[in-house]
């Protein structure tokens, strides 16, 4: 009996030392959290080199790297206006190691029309919001539609005849092109490519008829290009010379939203280093007026305002979807 008794004592110690293993396992994750980052970072843009995406993650890379301290390692996995890249997105650990720009109202309208986009809208799990751009209606210089009513005219007389890019299905482009469609009684053929970059290139060369672009590729080329329409409430600042589609009759208001989200699960302390760092980005005011002299507009949401607006535009944008007679495949 005298044995019994003095081995429990070593039992309940060893419990004790266990269970207070466990405790410390917990406490190392919280400490994991607070060296974050240690290695180099991965930033996934969905599409193109070249397009708005990249050239906003190229801006940010020097400034991130300075804040984070260590490498951001800028990839592309274009494919499916974006799609590709966030079902990818959603299934990487949640380590704070690897985030991907994303696009609204991309990550709204693929989920709404395809079954197997491969991600949720509420799986994409943003950390800031930090530009938009404003979509317009653009034809060659040498077209010979010289206003938006020219080019609606002659969509009327021959349906489906007129080729129109744009970045991507499901994408700012494609929702300007189908409410286009919609509000004044016509069919275009949309020609989607797998950026902003190669649809502009199209256009310039040759291939399409018009572009549904978005604004900073708009300004770019005021020699090369005729904007018809701007899917803006005002006049947009860098196009003071191009009619917003409403002044024209048609109550068309179309814009590309950018942020950066990391998976799904990634742990809170992680997400608020992350977003502390795009604010930083955001708020600075040389960078804010780089934006706007590119035809970008600079914004400012932190990951609870994003989470907001991502929920409100999606009450937004499934009604219109529902409005077009979209249906899911």
């Amino acid at each position: 009996m005298k044995k019994i008794r003095f081995i429990a004592p070593i039992v309940i110690l060893m419990i004790f030392a266990l269970t207070a293993g466990g405790c410390g396992s917990s406490g190392g994750d919280n400490k994991t959290a607070e060296k974050y980052p240690t290695k180099p970072i991965n930033y996934v843009i969905a599409f193109n080199a070249g397009g708005q995406s990249d050239i906003e993650a190229r801006r940010q890379q020097p400034v991130l790297e300075k804040t984070l301290g260590q490498p951001i390692t800028i990839s592309y996995k274009p494919g499916g206006g974006g799609a590709v890249a966030w079902a990818e997105l959603v299934n990487q650990k949640p380590d704070g190691y690897y985030m991907a720009g994303f696009n609204i109202p991309h990550i709204i309208l693929q989920p709404l029309e395809r079954k197997d986009s491969g991600y949720k809208t509420d799986q994409i799990n943003p950390v800031a919001i930090f530009q938009k751009t404003i979509v317009g209606l653009a034809v060659p210089k040498n077209s010979p539609y010289n206003t938006l009513e020219d080019f609606i005219n002659a969509a009327k007389a021959k349906p489906g005849s007129i080729t129109i890019g744009g970045s991507g299905t499901n994408t700012g482009p494609h929702l300007y092109t189908l409410l286009l469609e919609k509000e004044a009684g016509i069919k275009l053929q949309y020609v989607p490519f797998t950026g902003a970059a190669p649809a502009t290139q199209a256009l310039l060369g040759g291939h399409t008829v018009a572009m549904a672009g978005n604004s900073d590729d708009l300004v770019k080329y005021p020699d090369k290009i005729k904007v018809l329409g701007m899917a803006s409430p005002e006049r947009f600042k860098a196009l003071p010379d191009a009619p917003t589609m409403k002044e024209q009759g048609y109550d068309i208001q179309v814009s590309v939203d950018r942020g950066v989200a990391v998976p799904p699960g990634t742990d809170p302390a992680i997400v608020k280093q992350l977003e502390e760092a795009f604010m930083k980005i955001a708020n600075d005011e040389t960078i804010k007026a780089q934006m706007l002299k590119e035809g970008f507009e600079p914004v400012a949401m932190n990951a609870e305002q994003s989470r907001k607006y991502i929920e409100e535009r999606t009450k937004v944008f499934t009604e219109i979807f529902n409005s077009l007679g979209q249906t899911q495949k």
